[in-house]
């Protein structure tokens, strides 16, 4: 099977024996790893000014960086982050990723409009209109659901070279969610459930990724249908058998490597961590994919990451993992 089929059969819990597939959300490392400014962190100034096929080398140059950090590190899939954005540019980057390594390579994109966490400019207001003004919210998210599902259709109508988006609105403090169960059933459970549901109709994939402490609405999560739940994070006092316990056998999970040991841990609390990781998630020989429990972000040493990834290659295995781990 390539990667791409791999990837696919875990988020559908189907066994596919063989290696975890592993991938990050976004490896940041890149200038460290391969001499390269990430994709997304590049600015283009002049893109404008540019001829056509002065974009598409940078286009390439981007698409093989992202080729380049899934070979290296054995990765199954590939989250890009067009650059600039809007839909030319992305079919340009999907295209160009397609041509150089044609299916080997499950492909994702962020297309998430349910609301995430405000920043703190925008916290007091937004957390204001959650109480008194409802309503103007919800209008809010049938539009930006909108927005996200015409986008889609696009794509799916030019040859689908996409396989999936992950939903990256994060909702989560590692103390407690931000909006309440209550709250998530009003402002976003029915437009997650509702982007969910279209997407699959397209023949799309879901990633539902937050961070921190999802356990008290974890179940809600799980109820609006994605096919795989992101990122278990453990610095928010999420386990992955309380998380099976409460959602079931048929939605993936991706993650649960603590991000903090792997920044600021001794050794053997990154290689404990990395373990128990593989053992929970590898438990019922199907359905998980290995990864930090958030991203490769800048600042995240390499050389914790690159043993993060030589433990996987050694331990992560379905077919020898009783011996291993």
């Amino acid at each position: 099977m390539t990667n791409r089929e791999r990837f696919i059969k875990t988020l559908k819990c189907e066994k596919i024996g063989g290696q975890v597939p592993t991938f990050e959300l976004v490896f940041f490392l890149t200038m460290e790893a391969f001499g390269k400014v990430h994709p997304s962190h590049r600015t283009y100034h002049q893109w404008n000014q540019m001829s056509q096929n002065e974009r598409n080398v940078h286009i390439d140059d981007m698409a093989e960086l992202y080729i380049d950090t899934a070979k290296r590190y054995g990765h199954s899939a590939i989250f890009i982050h067009p650059n600039p954005g809007g839909f030319e540019n992305t079919m340009r980057l999907l295209e160009s990723i397609r041509k150089k390594s044609g299916d080997e390579y499950y492909i994702m994109m962020h297309g998430d409009p349910t609301w995430a966490i405000p920043d703190g400019n925008s916290m007091f207001d937004f957390s204001t209109r959650m109480y008194e003004e409802p309503e103007a919210l919800n209008d809010d998210s049938k539009r930006r659901v909108e927005g996200s599902l015409s986008f889609a259709r696009k794509l799916d109508e030019n040859g689908h070279l996409l396989d999936g988006f992950a939903l990256c609105s994060d909702y989560c403090f590692n103390t407690n969610p931000f909006f309440s169960p209550d709250m998530f059933d009003e402002l976003i459970g029915p437009y997650l459930k509702e982007v969910i549901t279209e997407y699959r109709k397209m023949g799309f994939y879901t990633i539902k990724h937050t961070d921190g402490n999802i356990m008290p609405i974890v179940k809600q999560i799980a109820d609006c249908g994605p096919d795989a739940i992101h990122s278990l994070d453990p610095q928010g006092g999420v386990s992955i058998p309380e998380v099976r316990k409460i959602i079931g056998d048929d939605i993936a999970l991706i993650g649960n490597v603590n991000c903090g040991l792997l920044q600021t841990g001794s050794d053997e609390e990154c290689r404990n961590d990395i373990l128990r990781s593989l053992r929970e998630g590898m438990e019922r020989g199907y359905g998980y994919i290995f990864s930090t429990s958030n991203c490769a972000y800048t600042g995240l040493p390499l050389d914790r990451y690159e043993t993060m990834i030589d433990i996987w290659r050694e331990y992560g295995n379905y077919d020898n993992m009783n011996n291993n781990i």
